[in-house]
């Protein structure tokens, strides 16, 4: 019968990118695995900071060379969405390659400050404010915004929005605005259209009666996002040129209007047969909004987007041990992990969300089919299915065997509720941060240990 490894290759080819065996062992973008493991032991979240400034750069390259390909006279630039991971050594390798921020709530206002005070960022960074704003979140706009921080724009999500900014901000300057537009949900929803945004219809008379007259404002960014992400359907198409088509409806009437925000959506590769051209999707957007623009005879706009998952996802993974097997029945033979899906990885229990899984040993032994089962005494708590093969497929050995799930970079520790009590009380899993020196070697750092017991009894009042 065939090895795990020569199973693998035959069904979606292996090696892979940033996937490599030695001596019967995974490596992650050249980082030993096995030795991560003896040294921290499981189960462990590790995040590779180098993968977060490749995933913007290549971004970054591949839109440039677009906009000289298509002779696109708007410039791009790049924002990080913060809620995809807010952890400060996340957002500070993401800024180290020129880019901006998009922000979603209000304390993510006092983090961008600190990082300016720490020399991270400089105040004419550009930050996005999107979301339905609390009252403190606005506060914390205007006071950014009277310290000097000259590149914050609020997108406004509702007409009511627009209220505070007028009766407090009295700044020598425009204060710039952003409207967001409320798009339409896919054919599949169960709504019509998102609960974010300013309907389509009332934009621009918004903008008419209530904002044009007021020097204070300028109106100079438009927002979309398309909820199935950034897709090559006949949806996605259809969307864009709807909101392109309003952009230069907008901007006929408001001169200031100068840049669109396409909002995020990248996908990320959460599979081994993951398969998206990258280069076609990005320079057909940018044909596609010059072709629309040239049609309305406006000049194309400036390009925004916000990037989370794309940055982020690839970047970190979380390894397990098998703690025992249990055959069940004829058929479903369970492998039982040291950790929690429900409490690790949220998203595979809450929207069935499939990550790149690999053993991390015992390449050579046969394989079988399996259940992966998590700790916690919930019946949801297991993973069976793959994208690519529709069951989970593991080395068939007695040995002590480990895995991991990798991609995983992305909302996953937030959701967890980092530093919180979780499902059964299963503490938050050691983390471990790898940056790569200028010799070429590794240097790691623990973030966090994995919780005691006196800290959960301590959050539930115990101690």
């Amino acid at each position: 019968m065939q090895s795990y490894e020569e199973f693998l290759d035959l069904s979606v080819g292996f090696p892979q990118e940033g996937f490599d065996i030695i001596d019967d062992e995974l490596y992650f973008h050249d980082l030993n695995l096995m030795e991560m493991i003896e040294t921290y032991g499981t189960p462990l979240r590790f995040t590779y900071l180098p993968i977060i400034s490749k995933k913007i750069q290549q971004a970054k390259i591949l839109f440039q060379t677009a906009i000289l390909k298509n002779n696109y006279r708007g410039t791009y630039k790049y924002c990080y969405c913060t809620k995809s991971s807010h952890f400060r050594h996340i957002v500070e390798e993401a800024l180290k390659n020129d880019i901006h921020l998009e922000t979603s709530s209000a304390f993510d206002m006092p983090m961008i400050d600190a990082l300016e005070k720490k020399g991270s960022l400089t105040k004419d960074v550009t930050v996005i404010c999107n979301g339905f704003k609390t009252f403190q979140y606005k506060q914390y706009i205007i006071d950014m915004l009277h310290d000097g921080f000259t590149n914050i724009i609020p997108v406004l999500d509702n007409k009511e929005e627009f209220n505070l900014y007028d009766d407090e901000i009295d700044i020598d300057t425009p204060c710039n605005l952003g409207i967001r537009i409320a798009a339409e949900e896919q054919p599949d929803s169960q709504f019509y259209t998102s609960r974010l945004g300013v309907r389509q219809e009332d934009v621009i008379d918004f903008y008419t009666n209530k904002i044009k007259s007021n020097p204070n404002f300028k109106v100079k960014l438009l927002h979309f996002f398309i909820n199935s992400g950034i897709t090559d359907t006949p949806y996605y198409w259809n969307e864009l040129e709807k909101y392109v088509t309003l952009y230069c409806k907008f901007k006929k009437i408001n001169p200031d209007l100068d840049t669109l925000d396409i909002g995020g959506g990248m996908p990320f590769k959460d599979s081994l047969v993951f398969d998206f051209d990258y280069e076609y999707m990005i320079n057909e957007i940018i044909k596609r909004i010059k072709e629309i623009c040239a049609e309305h005879e406006v000049m194309e706009p400036d390009i925004i987007t916000e990037f989370g998952k794309y940055t982020v996802a690839e970047a970190s993974g979380i390894l397990y041990k098998v703690l025992g097997r249990k055959q069940q029945n004829d058929r479903e033979k369970w492998l039982m992990l040291d950790g929690s899906f429900i409490t690790n990885l949220p998203d595979i229990w809450a929207m069935n969300q499939r990550y790149v899984l690999l053993p991390i040993n015992n390449w050579d032994s046969e394989y079988e089919r399996v259940n992966l089962g998590g700790i916690t005494c919930d019946g949801q708590d297991y993973y069976n299915q793959e994208a690519h093969v529709g069951n989970v497929f593991m080395p068939k050995t007695r040995k002590v065997q480990f895995l991991g799930f990798f991609h995983t970079g992305a909302y996953q520790e937030v959701l967890s509720g980092y530093g919180g009590i979780h499902h059964c009380l299963l503490p938050s899993p050691k983390h471990v941060i790898i940056r790569r020196n200028r010799d070429e070697t590794f240097n790691y750092e623990v973030f966090g240990e994995e919780q005691n017991s006196k800290q959960v009894m301590k959050i539930l009042g115990y101690l």
